[in-house]
């Protein structure tokens, strides 16, 4: 008949002493305390399944309390009675648990945003990860994506809504739609929930960009720009914008090697041009005309950027660009 064993005092584990080699201090039930020469305290519990002796720790002490280990016993004999060995199942849970949390809308999303950025410019992948990180992650980001419907969607985009940005609502509503499309695809989700909200948003209202259109103030704007006493760069790159008829990332990104002024041509890479990654990279380059009234103004300035790659650098150095603003 095996010795029965006197159950461990509070004060026992409490005051056990490290010893120049471990030892253990037994609770019964296979339960004990190991002390180890650092001073550490670990409860492990000795069992035995399918005639083989194992053994599983419950945690370290004082994190884990004499009451605590003797509960997380119970449970770990529960198991046995029912034929589950207590290792495998933990092993189990904690195989879902990493699971759950691959499948949770950021886990999802990052991993969407990751596979669709090849085709992307990095203007445009930077510009998804930053509405997503600011506008979805916060409140969706730990939900398990397959848990999610279209109420708390909605509400995550109300959030959006009401600070009155309704065109980035609709900017990570479609975020939203494309990542469950995603996890359809992987088998992550049965259905898209985001696709329900289309009705419950705000309508976003299309208008024009503020422009001059009237002869007479168009020369009066003219005007004044040439007679702006402000920055030599400033007061050139908004002659040039009237003058050459690009996009403003376009003139503001212009470099000294894409221009011949003596042929009068300003020729822009294709992967400059808006457009996606696939025509960026095989696309024709653009080329565009230059006015002798753009040419002088280009010779002007070139003693005072010319030593740089960019014609309308940043006042502030560090290689950027003007200010899109």
């Amino acid at each position: 008949m095996p010795l029965k064993v006197k159950p461990l005092a509070a004060a026992q584990v409490l005051q056990a002493k490290p010893k120049d080699k471990p030892y253990r201090l037994f609770d019964g039930d296979g339960l004990y305390l190991e002390v180890v020469p650092s001073g550490s305290k670990y409860w492990r519990l000795k069992y035995r399944y399918a005639g083989k002796e194992c053994r599983l720790a419950l945690g370290v002490y004082p994190e884990v309390s004499l009451l605590d280990a003797r509960a997380k016993r119970e449970d770990a004999r529960k198991l046995l009675d029912a034929g589950t060995d207590p290792g495998q199942d933990r092993k189990i849970k904690a195989a879902q648990a990493r699971v759950a949390a691959d499948d949770t809308f950021e886990a999802i999303a990052l991993e969407w945003h990751e596979t669709k950025m090849t085709g992307w410019s990095a203007v445009h992948a930077k510009t998804i990860m930053e509405r997503m990180t600011a506008n979805l992650f916060p409140w969706l980001g730990r939900r398990p994506l397959a848990e999610l419907q279209a109420p708390e969607l909605l509400a995550t985009l109300r959030r959006i809504e009401s600070r009155g940005a309704v065109e980035t609502t609709h900017r990570c509503k479609s975020i939203m739609s494309m990542v469950f499309e995603y996890a359809v695809a992987t088998g992550r989700a049965t259905r898209n929930p985001a696709a329900d909200l289309r009705s419950a948003l705000k309508t976003t209202v299309s208008g024009h960009h503020a422009a001059i259109v009237d002869p007479v103030r168009v020369g009066q704007l003219m005007r004044d720009i040439d007679t702006w006493t402000g920055s030599l760069i400033t007061k050139s790159v908004l002659q040039i914008s009237a003058l050459a008829f690009q996009r403003p990332n376009e003139i503001r990104d212009m470099a000294w090697t894409e221009l011949d002024l003596d042929a009068g041509q300003w020729v822009i890479p294709s992967e400059r041009m808006k457009g996606k990654l696939k025509a960026k990279a095989h696309g024709d380059d653009h080329l565009v005309p230059l006015s002798r009234q753009a040419i002088t103004i280009l010779r002007d300035i070139h003693p005072l950027t010319g030593h740089g790659p960019l014609v309308f650098p940043s006042e502030r150095g560090q290689g950027r660009s003007i200010s899109e603003n």
